[in-house]
């Protein structure tokens, strides 16, 4: 009897190849007029939703276990009722549908392609690699001042998203930051972590060049996390790296501008002496806060912030900000968001699409966590795959307190939170039994030891 897998097991493609794409078509340059709308890889993570129906009723299994049914499906009684009490049928159907994407289909599709943690891998190191291309362009950008423009100067790294979309870079950045640190500290060689720790180092010099004090925040609060889930030693050599890193950087190569050091100060001047952008944004939480209060239970309606917020707003509101540069010429863009996800949903859902979206969330982070301990009870078997899940999902809660979906890279945000809902709701389970598939009625073999690296 041989031990050697059959060959055309070992050639059949990963069913999480589609996904990949869908993380590749991110790295296309976006059109300067483009509005934010649906992009490339939009399209293609619709079509994995279908690949991945297809592929199920040709299986003819039970795709989900009732309770990661119901974590998943959990924000689609909130949305429903939204998109009844929309503005215009069009917008209702429109927002709908973009939620659905983000955090119920992609998502779902995700927990249902990957087989276990190889796969899971797979994703994370795609979102690196991914970061890492968007960081390089980025860095160039700031180089050679052809970024996005930040007070006159054309430095701001957006890279390949542009000036409309000038928290794109910084979000796939700090995805693949968070996902470094990840397999940085859980992976068993010392390889792995050495490779993924140079990775996450690297990219802290793109999001420092992003400019985004939102993005600041919520890595540090999710580093810091991380570590002190990874374990007490890990985070002290950790954090005696990264201190090292900040010398050479700032005292070496000078990455530490001045325009950069002001950033970075204002982060404490938001309500002693705040900018207008700071200003505009404390403008539109009151308003948001106040179509709450005049429709509590269901809100304005999906898509109904923008037809609302000139009636709720204060005259200290502006008429928008100013985008530039990076291929795009100067003009001013609308302010149509609250940029904040939960002052949002609140205004649009109401507190029954608020319970609806935050339970769900709240429901992968402690399933996630429960995961996370299992892992390292289990001897460490999958916990990279643990503090990436637990990572992405800390950021992802507390980047939402700065800004809301919308933007190509939106579609990145849905495949994270399919990579949480994976481990929270099957991966973590399967990991502590040391079983390597996702679905139990798969019926897919694989190569034991070759799926658990």
């Amino acid at each position: 009897m041989t031990l050697t897998p059959p060959f055309h097991r070992l050639a059949r493609p990963s069913p999480v190849l589609p996904v990949l794409a869908v993380v590749a078509l991110l790295a296309l340059p976006v059109a300067p007029g483009d509005e934010g709308g649906a992009g490339p890889a939009d399209a293609l993570s619709a079509l994995v939703v279908l690949f991945c129906a297809v592929r199920l009723l040709r299986a003819r299994r039970r795709p989900l276990t009732r309770d990661a049914a119901l974590v998943l499906g959990l924000p689609v009684a909130g949305l429903a009722l939204a998109a009844l009490h929309a503005v215009a049928p069009g917008a209702g159907i429109t927002g709908l549908g973009r939620y659905l994407q983000v955090f119920v289909l992609v998502p779902a599709a995700v927990v249902l392609l990957v087989r276990g943690r190889a796969d899971f891998r797979l994703l994370a190191w795609s979102v690196v690699a991914l970061a890492g291309w968007q960081g390089t362009v980025g860095v160039h950008q700031y180089v050679t001042g052809t970024g996005a423009s930040y007070q006159g100067q054309d430095i701001r790294a957006v890279g390949t998203f542009g000036a409309t979309d000038v928290m794109g870079m910084a979000t796939v950045v700090s995805f693949g930051l968070v996902c470094a640190v990840g397999l940085a500290l859980g992976r068993p060689t010392q390889r792995g972590r050495t490779f993924a720790a140079c990775c996450a180092l690297a990219l802290a010099v793109p999001l420092a060049l992003s400019f985004s004090r939102g993005a600041w925040i919520a890595t540090a609060v999710t580093v810091i996390v991380q570590l002190v889930l990874a374990g007490l030693r890990r985070a002290l050599k950790a954090g005696a790296a990264v201190l090292a890193a900040g010398v050479v950087l700032v005292g070496g190569f000078g990455v530490g501008t001045a325009m950069l050091q002001e950033r970075f100060d204002s982060i404490t001047q938001v309500t002693d002496a705040p900018d207008q952008s700071v200003t505009d944004r404390y403008t539109m939480w009151a308003a948001a806060v106040d179509m709450w209060r005049e429709r509590p239970l269901t809100g304005v309606g999906l898509k109904g912030f923008p037809e609302h917020r000139d009636g709720h707003a204060s005259l200290a509101l502006s008429s928008g900000s100013d985008i530039a540069g990076a291929g795009a010429s100067f003009r001013r863009q609308p302010l149509l968001s609250p940029h904040n996800m939960y002052l949002l949903v609140l205004a649009e859902q109401g507190v029954t699409g608020l319970l609806c979206l935050a339970g769900s969330w709240l429901a992968l982070l402690v399933c996630a966590l429960r995961g996370l301990w299992r892992a390292r009870a289990a001897g460490g078997r999958g916990l990279d795959c643990a503090l990436v899940a637990c990572g992405l999902l800390v950021w992802q809660l507390v980047d939402f307190a700065y800004a809301d979906i919308g933007g190509p890279s939106t579609v990145l945000t849905a495949v994270c939170f399919g990579l949480v809902a994976w481990w929270a709701l099957v991966g973590a389970e399967r990991s502590a039994r040391g079983d390597v598939t996702a679905v139990p009625a798969a019926r897919e073999r694989v190569t034991g030891e070759a799926a658990l690296r």
